[in-house]
C-alpha cells in the first residue's frame, strides 16, 4: 500500500531540462557548461545559426544598382561636354589670360585684396566679440545696445554702408573730441582723414562685426552650462575656465562658420571697386578699359579668386580638425593625403604580391 510520501512529489527545485548545446559561432569559445547564444548587432538575442545551413555565415552585400553607374556616367558625361566648351571656347581668349595672369597690376590688386580681407576680418572679430559679450551681459542697456548695432548693420546693404561713409563728410565736415554739449578739445576734418582704402577698411569692418557677434554669441552658448558650473564648484577662476573650458569648445562651432565668413570677405572685398580702392577687381577693370579685353580679364580675376578660396578651405579644414580632437571616442577620419599615402601602400603591396607569384 502507497503511503502519501509515496504520491507527493519529491520537495526541492524541479529538475532542469536538458537542451541541445549550440555550436559555437566563429571567434568566440563558450564558457563550460554554458550554451552560446547569438546576438544581433543591437545586442538582442537571437536565434542560433543552423550549422547545416551553408549561408549561415555569409557576408551581408549590398544589392547593387545599375542606376547608379548610369547616373554616374551621365554626371561624368554632363562634366566633359561643360569642360570642352570652356577649353576649345575662342571667346576666353587663354593666351591673353596667360598673359595677364602674372602680370604686376593684377598682383598688386591681389595683394591689396588680401590686406583688406585680413584686416576687416580680424578687427570684425575683436569688435565682434566686444559686441557678443554685450549681448550676454546682464546689464540690459548692453544688451540692447548689442542688439540694436548688429539689427543696424545687418538690414542694410554693404553697398549702401560703403557709400554713406564715404560721402560722411557731407553730414560731418569736421569730427571732434570734447564734451557733449561743450567745448571740444581735438577737431580735424573727415575729408582729410577718410580716403577710398580707410573708408573700405571701416565700412566692411562694421559690417563683419555685426556678423562675428553672432557667430562668437553661438559658439558660446554651445558650451554645455553644466561643465561651467562644475568649473565654479571646483573654484577655477572666471580667465582660466574661459581659456581652458569655454574657447576650446566653442572653437569648435566657431571655426566651420568663420570659416566661410573669411571666403565671404574675400569675395565681399571686390565691392571696393565703386569706391575706386585698388583691389583685383579694380585693376583688371583698369585693364580691359584700355584694352577691351572684358572676357579674358574676368576670367583672370575669377581663377585668383578659385585660387585663393581653395587655399583657405583646405586650411578651414585643418583647424576644423585641430579644434575637433577628442569629440568623438572613435577619433578623427583620415585626412585626403592619408587616404591617398594608404592607397599607394596597398597598390604596392598588390604589386608585391604579383611580382612574387610570379
Amino acid at each position: 500500500m502507497a503511503t502519501p510520501q509515496d504520491v507527493l512529489p519529491p520537495s526541492g527545485p524541479p529538475p532542469l531540462s536538458k537542451r541541445p548545446t549550440a555550436p559555437p559561432t566563429r571567434g568566440t569559445r563558450p564558457a563550460a557548461g554554458h550554451e552560446p547564444l547569438a546576438t544581433t548587432p543591437a545586442g538582442a538575442p537571437a536565434a542560433p545559426a543552423d550549422p547545416a545551413d551553408p549561408l549561415a555565415d555569409a557576408p551581408v552585400v549590398a544589392r547593387r544598382s545599375p542606376w547608379q553607374w548610369v547616373s554616374a556616367a551621365a554626371a561624368l558625361l554632363l562634366l566633359a561636354m561643360a569642360l570642352n566648351s570652356v577649353v576649345r571656347n575662342k571667346a576666353f581668349q587663354w593666351d591673353v589670360v596667360a598673359a595677364y595672369f602674372t602680370s604686376t597690376s593684377v598682383l598688386d590688386g591681389l595683394v591689396l585684396t588680401l590686406w583688406l580681407t585680413a584686416a576687416t576680418l580680424s578687427l570684425g572679430f575683436v569688435l565682434g566679440t566686444v559686441l557678443a559679450t554685450m549681448r550676454l551681459a546682464a546689464n540690459p542697456v548692453l544688451r540692447t545696445l548689442g542688439w540694436g548695432y548688429i539689427w543696424l548693420f545687418r538690414s542694410t546693404p554693404p553697398l549702401v554702408q560703403l557709400l554713406f561713409f564715404f560721402n560722411i563728410g557731407a553730414l560731418y565736415p569736421t569730427l571732434g573730441l570734447g564734451i557733449p554739449f561743450g567745448p571740444e578739445f581735438i577737431t580735424f576734418r573727415t575729408v582729410n582723414l577718410l580716403g577710398p582704402t580707410l573708408t573700405a577698411v571701416i565700412g566692411l569692418t562694421l559690417l563683419e562685426a555685426a556678423y562675428a557677434a553672432e557667430v562668437v554669441r553661438g559658439g558660446i552658448l554651445s558650451v554645455d552650462r553644466g561643465q561651467l558650473e562644475a568649473a565654479q564648484a571646483l573654484g577655477l577662476g572666471r580667465g582660466r575656465v574661459l581659456r581652458r573650458i569655454v574657447i576650446p569648445q566653442a572653437m569648435r562651432s566657431i571655426v566651420p562658420t568663420a570659416g566661410n565668413m573669411l571666403i565671404s570677405a574675400l569675395k565681399g572685398t571686390s565691392i571696393v571697386s565703386v569706391l575706386a580702392v585698388s583691389d583685383l577687381l579694380y585693376s583688371v577693370q583698369l585693364v580691359y578699359n584700355q584694352t577691351y579685353q572684358v572676357v579674358p580679364m574676368l576670367v583672370v580675376a575669377t581663377i585668383w579668386y578659385l585660387v585663393v578660396t581653395t587655399v583657405l578651405s583646405v586650411g578651414q579644414y585643418y583647424v576644423e580638425r585641430h579644434y575637433a580632437r577628442g569629440a568623438t571616442r572613435e577619433g578623427l577620419p583620415p585626412t585626403p593625403l592619408q587616404r591617398a599615402r594608404a592607397g599607394l601602400r596597398r597598390l604596392q603591396r598588390r604589386v608585391e604580391a604579383t611580382g612574387e607569384a610570379r
